[in-house]
């Protein structure tokens, strides 16, 4: 991060500097009024621009005014001194995003720079995801984790050739929208994609609908019908949820896959086929074998490519993203004019366990656009259940739950103390304290 310190007074704006150097990994320059200033974000890109009120020539408000002008995402964190407040106050009105009175602890300062940057962060990625697609056919798709940049790649190249793919994941993880981008990556990608709920068909009529059927194959059946392994001829067929197919039909399937042909229900004539086959499940196929419940012949003809789709909250880095896509998506279906999210509301989020992946992410946001009161999503808009009553029901001491409390704060947020703070509802110090206290220090 790039931080500009802005102050007519050297001693101060150099002690600042030294300070933000020795404790973090910002990048400070300096300048020592807004002519200055503006000559150096003209020419270098900055994270946050820190500048006081009351300078001679160019002071913060003119500054300010300019920045919003022309560098309006750039942050702008005010310093005021004693009887500036009013000032302050209009500066706020014009765009800063806080101010800090002087004098001030440079702790407080370095708390506060930490918290603005986190801010825009967060809203830098709500923005991004605002304006892509969850999935087109430019593939482009949501998550910059390094997981997801992983399986990227993987995707990318898996996607050239013909051979069958399993897709492993969570409900809500996201399977089909993978299955489809391997479609569109692939030489087959004007052909159909054909997609069925293999746990959603009837026992009773899954056979004819995967394989077709001749007219009088069964009763009722009174015209021949076209299944799905030719109807997605030259193309893709995608089998969700493939751990409940029945084990009579996995026999068949078998027979399909060994030798890219079928044969409609009723009939006796053998149709060759060119099709892909991608598979998904949410079960653990290995475990349905020990069960006798799937078989293993048809597990490894499956399993050729293995691609496993991570859960949300082992990519958390990727909800901003996501939110400002679904806040793009149901403000222009449910016609509410939602603009964006308040970054406690994102960090409530990020620390929410999601048992239905993305798919429960965007139920909730599309539930938050239509309730919202205001133009952003507020914390009580996403209606999350509170995570403090279950925080109070760990047994054991006051001492004990406080101490437990801040050591899984510490963990879920990296060791970044500001992050853990606000999570844990107290001050930077008093966490520092405390971290000390109960020999936390190299978390």
């Amino acid at each position: 991060m790039n931080i500009l310190i802005v102050d007519d007074e050297k001693e101060l704006r150099t002690k600042i500097a030294r300070y933000l150097k020795a404790g973090t990994d910002f990048a400070v320059a300096l300048a020592e009024n807004g002519f200055s200033a503006k000559r150096q974000i003209q020419q270098e890109s900055f994270d946050l621009i820190v500048t006081d009120l009351d300078m001679p020539g160019m002071d913060g408000l003119a500054l300010l005014k300019w920045i919003q002008k022309e560098h309006g995402q750039l942050p702008v964190l005010m310093m005021s001194g004693y009887g500036e407040i009013a000032d302050a106050v209009e500066a706020m009105k014009v765009g800063a995003v806080d101010y800090l009175e002087k004098p001030f602890e440079l702790d407080d300062l370095q708390q506060k720079i930490e918290h603005v940057l986190d801010n825009y962060q967060i809203q830098r990625q709500i923005e991004t995801g605002k304006q892509t697609e969850l999935y087109s056919q430019k593939q482009k798709w949501i998550g910059d984790s390094s997981v997801m940049r992983d399986l990227k790649a993987l995707v990318e190249r898996v996607a050239p050739t013909s051979s069958t793919v399993l897709i492993t994941g969570e409900s809500g993880t996201g399977k089909e929208i993978v299955a489809r981008m391997i479609h569109h990556l692939s030489p087959r990608a004007r052909k159909p994609f054909i997609a069925i709920n293999i746990g959603g068909v009837l026992e009773n009529l899954l056979e004819s609908e995967l394989f077709g059927h001749e007219k009088g194959a069964f009763t009722g059946a009174t015209s021949q019908k076209i299944g799905l392994f030719e109807l997605a001829s030259s193309g893709t067929l995608f089998l969700d949820e493939i751990g409940e197919i029945p084990i009579h039909l996995q026999v068949k399937l078998l027979r399909v896959l060994q030798e890219l042909e079928i044969q409609r229900l009723g009939g006796n004539k053998s149709i060759p086929i060119d099709v892909r086959i991608i598979a998904a499940t949410n079960k653990d196929l290995k475990e349905q074998i020990n069960k006798g419940l799937f078989r293993e012949d048809l597990f490894y003809r499956l399993n050729i490519i293995h691609l496993t789709l991570p859960a949300l909250r082992e990519r958390k880095e990727d909800i901003p993203a996501l939110v400002g896509h679904f806040i793009t998506k149901y403000s222009a279906s449910v016609g509410n004019s939602v603009q964006g999210i308040e970054p406690d509301a994102v960090r409530a989020l990020q620390n929410y366990t999601f048992s239905g992946n993305v798919r429960e992410l965007e139920n909730i946001i599309e539930r938050a656009v239509i309730f919202a009161q205001t133009e952003t999503i507020t914390l009580k808009d996403l209606g999350l259940p509170s995570s403090a009553a279950k925080n109070r029901a760990k047994r054991g001491t006051l001492d004990e739950v406080q101490k437990e409390a801040i050591f899984e704060a510490l963990h879920r947020w990296e060791g970044n103390r500001t992050r853990a703070a606000q999570e844990l509802g107290i001050d930077r110090k008093t966490l520092l304290n405390k971290i000390k206290e109960y020999g936390f220090e190299n978390i």
